[in-house]
């Protein structure tokens, strides 16, 4: 179904849709994100392990690594043309039709880099070629996240936000644990050799199989209660972008850097780390892969608690602490970050721990400030306008931190930016985040 199609087929004005189930609803929006991170962190992982050696060839493996590192970044720069452009159609036309277009875009742009040819092969095609795919997964990714949340808290019964718009939050670590856990599996299967020939390709393919069970269930779901009251009221803008850079500026900026600090702190425990672990702590892929794994069961476990403290004690509340707390950690980056095993899984433990809890709760939060008729393009543009200042280059300036001034330049760099989102969360009126 196109957009076009898809916008003679929203609910017409008086219609009332029928009500989804909860279970729908959390499922919807939790395979969905499930399968567009598990694509953006296959990504992620192999610009570590074979991207530099497949397509940025170099004398100097750090020159190629951070080359790698460059081409991780385009997709947060594209994020935010896909919120704009997803944003546009979510907030004319539904939630639904939207969300199945963006995982499209998304699955499509990831399954083309199983069947890219390397820089051996083509030259300098191969790195424009993988550029622009990942550009095309970042504009799906732009449009998704933002979808899944409404998708959730626009279904929400009352008191009940934190605790549904923490469900698409949790396919980041269910993303990250499936993407690092099938590239563990092929490297206890195949020598690096074949990965580096073969077999890197197969989670790139995989995807197809994601991107049929995505469809399934989002194509089962009805409109959101919300959106269809904006219909009913007539409540809905031409050009939401308009309107949003209109009249909420204010709510752009401050949850762009609401989100600051967890993007930093996630892109340190993950795309930075597993770097580190690899090239300098010299561990074994399938070790530094492993640490990786546990990194994302943390992540995980610590979602629906950051979920449940937000019921009790509100959304802004635990958001201050976890920022508090972050700052804290930030301090034992050059303690933890040692070439020593326990001492790493340590700072893994931590650092995905407070991720969960500022992460869990994120998304509920960039789309609170914002009405029905602009919430997805809102919300969509805070998030990856966020993903640009705070994860795009993350991987990047760390590397390039801890190779020219140490590692405790790094800890600084997550200081800086948990300082900065504490002031804009202060910033933040009662209700706004």
């Amino acid at each position: 179904m196109s957009l076009s199609d898809a916008a003679h087929a929203a609910p017409r004005a008086g219609a009332t849709p029928a009500l989804n189930s909860p279970a729908k609803v959390l499922t919807a929006s939790l395979v969905g994100t499930t399968i567009e991170f598990f694509d953006f962190y296959v990504y992620a992982t192999a610009a570590v392990l074979v991207f530099p050696a497949l397509f940025f060839p170099s004398s100097d493996p750090m020159t190629a690594l951070l080359a790698s590192f460059a081409t991780f970044s385009i997709a947060f720069f594209a994020r935010p043309f896909g919120a704009l452009v997803f944003g546009h159609f979510g907030d004319r036309i539904g939630r639904k039709a939207t969300l199945v277009a963006a995982l499209l875009t998304m699955g499509i742009s990831t399954v083309v880099i199983g069947f890219l040819p390397s820089y051996e092969q083509i030259g300098v095609i191969a790195p424009l070629l993988l550029a622009l795919c990942r550009f095309g997964q970042g504009f799906g990714l732009g449009g998704e996240w933002g979808g899944a949340v409404l998708m959730a808290t626009e279904n929400a019964p009352e008191g009940k936000k934190n605790w549904y718009g923490m469900f698409p939050q949790l396919g980041a670590p269910l993303g990250l644990f499936l993407s690092s856990g099938l590239f563990w599996i092929l490297l206890h299967f195949m020598s690096e050799e074949a990965l580096l020939s073969w077999g890197w390709r197969i989670p790139f393919v995989s995807s197809l199989l994601l991107i049929a069970v995505g469809l399934w269930v989002r194509l089962s779901i009805t409109e959101t209660p919300d959106f269809q009251k904006a219909i009913d009221n007539e409540e809905r803008v031409a050009v939401p972008a308009v309107e949003l850079f209109k009249n909420h500026k204010v709510s752009i900026v401050l949850g762009t850097f609401v989100a600051l600090a967890t993007f930093v702190l996630f892109y340190i425990c993950t795309a930075y780390l597993l770097s580190y672990n690899v090239k300098v702590v010299k561990i074994p892929f399938t070790d530094a892969l492993a640490i990786q794994i546990w990194g994302s069961v943390v992540f995980g476990a610590f979602i629906p608690l950051a979920g449940k403290l937000a019921e009790r004690f509100g959304r802004r509340e635990i958001l201050t602490l976890t920022t508090i707390l972050i700052g804290v950690f930030s301090f034992l980056v050059p303690v933890l970050m040692v070439e020593n095993e326990m001492r790493i899984m340590g700072f893994v433990t931590l650092g995905m721990a407070l991720m969960g809890m500022t992460y869990g709760l994120i998304g509920t939060a960039l789309a609170a400030p914002f009405p029905t008729r602009v919430r997805y393009t809102g919300s969509s543009i805070t998030f990856n306008f966020a993903g640009i200042f705070g994860a795009s280059l993350a991987p990047y300036i760390a590397t390039w931190l801890q190779s020219n001034y140490g590692l405790a330049y790094v800890g600084y760099y997550v200081l800086f930016a948990a300082a900065i989102t504490l002031l804009c969360i202060f910033a933040s009126g009662k209700g706004k985040v």
